[in-house]
Parts: C-alpha cells; structure tokens; sequence
C-alpha cells in the first residue's frame, strides 16, 4: 500500500479542545494521545457574542490580537498566561474563561513543512524575509501589531498580487505592493511598500501554513449549489480533517467547523472568524476519513460556480505510514 504520510499523529502539531471557564485560574489540557506544547492558541466563546483572541508563543503568551478587528496588539493578563507542556493556562478575563461559558481553542505548534511564526519591523522598501517553513507557504497571515486589518495571501486566490482580509466579508482584491507581487520561497516571503505589510517602523505577526500530506492542506474547490449528502461537493485532503476553515473568493463571511464542536457528521456548529458573533447551527458539511463534504447550498461554503479557498488540518491521516487506514466518523 502507498506511503501517504510521514507523520502518523498529527495532533501533534494541531488539535482543538473545548472547555468551560471558571471564572478564575485554570491549566487546559489538550486531549490528544501525546502531549503537545501549542506556539499559537486561538480562543473563542462559543455561545456569546465575544471577541476572539489569540496569542502565540513567539510575541508572548499574555500579548493578545483579536482575529475579527482591527484592534492593536493589547497586554492580556488574564488571558492566555502560558503555553504549557500540553496546553495553556488562563486568566479569568471573561473572553477566555468566563465562569461557565463554553470555549473553543484551535492550538498549532511550529512543525516544519505545516507550521510556523515570525514576526518582523517594517521599513518601507521592498525587500523579502525569512522563515522556518522549510516549504512554500501555501497560506500566510499578516497582522500589524499597531492596529489594521488581518491580511490573507492564499496560493489558490489567483496569483501573488491578490489577497483576503480575515476580519471582513470581502471578496479576493488585488493588490501588487502587499507581497510585492512575488510568490514566496521555501525559505522567504516578499513584501512591498505598503503599511498593509511593510510600513516604515511597524511591527508586523506572520502565521505560515503548508502542505504536508497527511497533516495539512491549502486549496480551493468550485462550489456546486447541491445540499445533499449525496451530491454536495467533496473536497478530498488526504486526511480526516480536525478543523476546516473555508472562505468564498467573493463577498461572503469565513466558516470554521472543527472535530470537536461536532463530534458526529454532520458538522453544523459553524463560527465565523470575521465576526464576534456566537456559533451558528445546522448542517453544512461531514467530514470523512480522507476529506470533507459540504451539505449546504449557501454562498458562503458550497453556492454554485463560486471559487472557495479553504485551510485544513487533519485529526488522522488516511492511511499511515505503516499501510494503517484511517475510519470515518
């Protein structure tokens, strides 16, 4: 049988894990089979109308960034507080830990070929940067730390010159100076002379992605209007998905769905990384042992014709690197 992975778990390099706030002091520990230190944690409620937050461990732990604004980079001392050696501990701050509220975190750690973080001082020239991916980035995320919008460079959107904003419903725009132009290397990225990425004196966060088989994938799909479990696009990954974040390349909000939040197909607990709201309900995609389905016909995951980019980390390949496969849900 082919070898479809080199990495046979790869929650050791992404997982989700609910909890419930207690209103004060508390250590999460992730639920995977070994234990895995996160480098960036993202955190949302799930049934209030609360920002997300999130934090990694190369600024710090306790400096926080909200993914639907435009916000500055903010001291949160009771929020995230440590990255420990198999999760995170938390403040009481009511975004993070309010006494009884349910809780999502989506929690990455630096791996070679899927993940990693740098972060940069901008100076108004064109110029490129470093990084440990070791791959060509298949997605990037840019976040000034002043304020200013969450800048998305994904290698289905249509060339180096276009761009997606995490914090809006806007369609893909085309812009040369962010990335001047330029599709990034296995060892840097390019930016142009722009605030946006690269404005003279502001700090800048960059979350790289790649394609490993068997642990993450960045794509697209067409969409095909159907909204049934028998005719719905599929979008084959190669692995059981963990989380999945999609986003129609015209104007529509972002979906994230996760493994945990629905823990059967399908998935309907769907929360919108561009919005403060709560999580929203009803089916809208399964997820199967070597990829997912979308069930819904809406235009912000599967209307018919549209071009949809997509982010996806997987619970368990589909078949490891010994010849074992993976089950469906």
């Amino acid at each position: 049988m082919a070898n479809y992975t080199t990495i046979d778990n790869p929650e050791l390099y992404f997982q989700t894990k609910l909890y419930t706030g207690n209103g004060g002091t508390q250590s999460i520990t992730l639920d995977g089979s070994e234990n895995m230190q996160p480098d960036w944690v993202w955190v949302k409620q799930r049934g209030g109308t609360t920002n997300h937050k999130t934090s990694d461990s190369v600024r710090g732990a306790t400096k926080a960034l909200q993914p639907n604004d435009t916000d500055a980079e903010a001291t949160d001392s009771d929020g995230i507080t440590s990255f420990d050696s198999n999760g995170f501990s938390l403040g009481a701050g009511g975004d993070y830990n309010g006494s009884s509220n349910t809780q999502v975190a989506w929690c990455w750690k630096k791996q070679a070929g899927v993940f990693d973080i740098q972060t940069y001082s901008g100076a108004s020239n064109t110029r490129t940067i470093s990084h440990n991916l070791g791959v060509v980035p298949k997605a990037m995320i840019f976040k000034r730390l002043d304020d200013g919008a969450w800048i998305v460079y994904h290698a289905d959107a249509g060339g180096a010159d276009k761009y997606l904003v995490l914090n809006t419903t806007a369609a893909v725009d085309t812009a040369t100076t962010l990335f001047n132009n330029t599709v990034p290397t296995s060892s840097v990225f390019s930016v142009g002379n722009t605030n946006s990425t690269n404005g003279s004196g502001i700090d800048y966060v960059v979350y790289l992605f790649g394609n490993k088989q068997g642990v993450s994938k960045m794509g697209s799909y067409t969409g095909n209007g159907a909204s049934s479990a028998n005719s719905g696009t599929f979008v084959y990954t190669g692995f059981k998905p963990s989380l999945v974040i999609v986003k129609n390349t015209d104007t529509e909000g972002w979906q994230m769905w996760d493994n945990k939040r629905s823990s059967y197909n399908g998935q309907g607990s769907n929360i919108s990384p561009n919005s403060a709201n709560a999580e929203s309900t009803g089916v809208r995609v399964h997820f199967f042992s070597n990829g997912y389905q979308l069930v819904s016909s809406g235009g912000d995951q599967n209307s018919s014709g549209a071009t949809f980019i997509y982010m996806c980390f997987a619970e368990s390949p589909f078949v490891t690197s010994s010849g074992v496969p993976a089950t469906a849900r």
